[in-house]
């Protein structure tokens, strides 16, 4: 088995969990190699030494693995996507510190789930991405997102308007703080923040979220995902801030966005005792009674 394993930096709880880890993998005698900046802090500050010497720097230069480990939060699952993009490399997300949707296994759990992992004792789902048409340098090459584009007004500005076409029908113009266009992944992130619905992660649609709209009439908009978005954007700022999952930039309002559902999707490691609706009842303490 080969392993690529993709991390940041993580916090000193999780210093024995990660060296018993990489201890674990070179008992089992397994291939594997790391991200080349995340090994730089193992080594120089958490004081973990992996026993190999091979690393990767992108996605060009990530070799033919059987599966992917990120190590943090759900913000690296998401840059771990980045590196793999259309591979089809299984990803198993272990989470290093707080609450994770993506990265759902807990330090408590690692011992067991790398041992079910290890055996082969899992499922893999796929996750279905957007994809940004509309070529933007800043995004560079991979303008895929795993859970949203969101659209922002600019610092301490006034509302911008969104008119929003599917198909190039006119759907609304959304007057609000911004607008995010989810995958069902996304649906537990920033678009349930603002009020927007939980979607089945087999699901084929988009949910369409308005942040602060102006109208309180306007809601989240579920609609299938094998339609074409456009987004136009006004304001009297003349820019605003686009964001593809954790990557961002400040575009000007005569840059219209174009978006798609992508043409490939994310493999992703689901352990055994995990499924969606555990996720939702562990994550989001749906049942918990708070009474005693």
């Amino acid at each position: 088995m080969k392993i690529a394993i993709y991390g940041k930096q993580f916090g000193k709880l999780f210093y024995e969990r990660c060296t018993s880890l990489f201890n674990h993998l070179a008992e089992q005698k397994i291939d594997f190699c790391i991200y080349a900046p995340f090994y730089n802090f193992l080594t120089q500050t958490a004081g973990i030494h992996p026993k190999t010497d091979k690393l990767f720097n992108n996605h060009h230069d990530l070799p033919e693995s059987d599966l992917m480990f990120s190590i943090g939060g759900d913000g690296t699952f998401l840059d771990a996507v980045t590196m793999i993009r259309n591979k089809k490399i299984p990803m198993a997300g272990i989470n290093s510190g707080r609450l994770g949707f993506l990265a759902d296994i807990s330090m408590e759990e690692l011992p067991k789930a790398l041992d079910d992992i290890l055996n082969k004792r899992f499922r893999v789902k796929q996750l279905d991405l957007l994809k940004l048409v509309t070529e933007i340098p800043e995004f560079g090459e991979f303008r895929c997102a795993l859970n949203e584009l969101a659209i922002q007004k600019r610092d301490g500005s006034s509302m911008i308007t969104i008119h929003t076409y599917l198909n190039d029908e006119f759907l609304n113009s959304y007057w609000a703080d911004g607008l995010i266009v989810a995958t069902p992944t996304g649906s537990t992130a920033y678009s349930l923040s603002v009020g927007g619905p939980i979607l089945h992660p087999s699901s084929q649609d988009f949910v369409i979220t308005p942040i602060a709209p102006h109208n309180l009439t306007v809601r989240p908009l579920v609609v299938p995902n094998d339609v074409e978005l456009k987004l136009k954007v006004e304001g009297r700022g003349g820019t605003y801030l686009a964001s593809l999952d954790s990557r961002s930039c400040i575009l000007d309002e005569e840059t219209e966005l174009i978006i798609r559902k992508a043409g490939f999707s994310v493999s992703v490691i689901e352990p055994e005792g995990h499924t969606f609706y555990s996720t939702l009842r562990s994550k989001l303490m749906w049942g918990a009674d708070k009474r005693n």
